[in-house]
């Protein structure tokens, strides 16, 4: 037995569990050897975790490394970003473990924007090479190009949950179709018309800031969403909450009758009223596009009242992502099939759900947004409460790109 033969098994053992237990007793039992073997090459999981880095890292970077050099030198600006989102995508629909990784390891702390970029930077990896290609042709700031980051990863994520790759490496006509899928969504979102994607959005702004907004929650739900804030769902125990609350763990049953309830009745209640808000907002127009911009600033305007559960939803996007059996009957993730938007007439249920998933998921990543440390947002606050961006425009940025993708930001 390797150390590299370790690490494979690390990757796989942990990431079909989506790293929640890390224990060194299930990899040995994976390997069919015992934890004193593994320590003859590890002396912790530490150090394990460390080498597992190191190998993502190393793997990720050889195989984009030519692609990103050939997108800079590209004369047109499409041709080097499609081949920037070929590259990454590729490499991340035949390594579903490679994914797993990157994201818990984002979405958990250990990693975040500036250290992938550090890390893949000293490996030959400029990631500042898509800002440069873009460019050539597009007014796209950073904020487009999260967007883009964003995009991908969750149709990556989308493609290995419904294809059940964990099993199987997916085949290549499959990989193309979502890479150029991939490329289509990011080049022209939903397909509006810039005619028809050009908005009075101050106006659009007030009408929604001007509906009645009971956001106060019941103490129980408001203590059980801070403490998930803090520690995330899968460490959130009964005791954090009763003792926010100054209540016994043994009171709280009186109220839910395990965890799973707690958590489970925290957001499906918080998912009907983000709806019900959203709703309110959509009936203030009859015009798709409008209706379109008011559902997602009325949401925006609920979870930015409510911070500690704009937190938690930022933990829970890694849920969301968690390449798991997809949730279909969520109906957060229905609110835009029912606005009669052209793309979304003649497809599936489920293409319509996705296209619903897709703009929540860029949403919260508009409004959880890093601080001057270049820390998380989550971490502001003593750990819990997010910087809310009082701005509008990262809003108004957000629903030109989920409209007219690329097209939005031409010069």
């Amino acid at each position: 037995m390797t150390k590299i033969e370790i690490i494979d098994a690390a990757f796989k053992v942990w990431g079909r569990n989506f790293y929640r237990k890390t224990s060194l007793s299930q990899l040995a039992g994976q390997l069919k050897v015992s934890k004193p073997a593994l320590y003859r090459h590890f002396e912790n999981k530490q150090a394990l975790n460390i080498a597992m880095t190191k190998n993502f890292f190393d793997d990720f970077s050889a195989a984009i490394r030519s692609d990103f050099e050939q997108a800079l030198q590209a004369n047109d600006a499409d041709e080097g970003i499609y081949t920037i989102i070929h590259s990454i995508a590729d490499y991340f629909s035949r390594n579903v473990y490679a994914l797993i990784f990157s994201l818990m390891n984002i979405y958990t702390r250990n990693l975040d924007g500036l250290l992938m970029t550090e890390n893949l930077k000293s490996r030959g990896v400029d990631m500042q090479i898509l800002q440069l290609v873009l460019e050539k042709k597009y007014n796209a700031n950073m904020a487009v190009v999260q967007m883009i980051f964003a995009t991908l990863t969750f149709f990556m994520s989308n493609f290995h949950m419904t294809g059940k790759s964990m099993d199987k490496t997916p085949a290549d006509d499959e990989i193309l179709a979502v890479i150029n899928l991939i490329y289509k969504t990011i080049k022209n979102g939903i397909g509006f018309s810039a005619e028809k994607a050009n908005l009075d959005y101050e106006k659009l702004e007030k009408q929604v800031e001007e509906i009645t907004l009971n956001t106060e929650p019941e103490p129980f739900f408001k203590a059980v969403a801070e403490a998930v804030a803090a520690a995330g769902p899968w460490k959130v125990s009964m005791e954090m909450v009763a003792k926010r609350l100054g209540l016994s763990k043994s009171s709280l049953y009186g109220h839910f009758k395990n965890r799973k309830d707690m958590l489970r009745r925290l957001f499906a209640g918080e998912f009907r009223r983000i709806i019900e808000f959203a709703r309110r907002g959509i009936g203030l127009s009859g015009d798709t596009a409008e209706q379109l911009y008011l559902g997602i600033f009325s949401i925006a305007v609920y979870l930015r009242s409510r911070p500690e559960i704009l937190t938690a939803m930022g933990w829970i996007r890694l849920r969301k992502l968690n390449l798991g059996k997809p949730e279909k009957n969520t109906e957060i993730f229905r609110l835009f099939e029912d606005l009669d938007i052209e793309l979304m007439r003649n497809i599936s249920e489920e293409e319509k759900q996705r296209v619903s998933h897709w703009i929540l998921i860029l949403l919260i990543n508009v409004l959880i947004q890093p601080d001057k440390n270049n820390k998380l947002s989550w971490l502001a606050e003593e750990n819990v409460i997010p910087q809310i961006n009082a701005q509008n425009a990262d809003i108004r940025v957000l629903y030109k790109f989920l409209t007219l993708g690329l097209g939005g930001f031409i010069k």
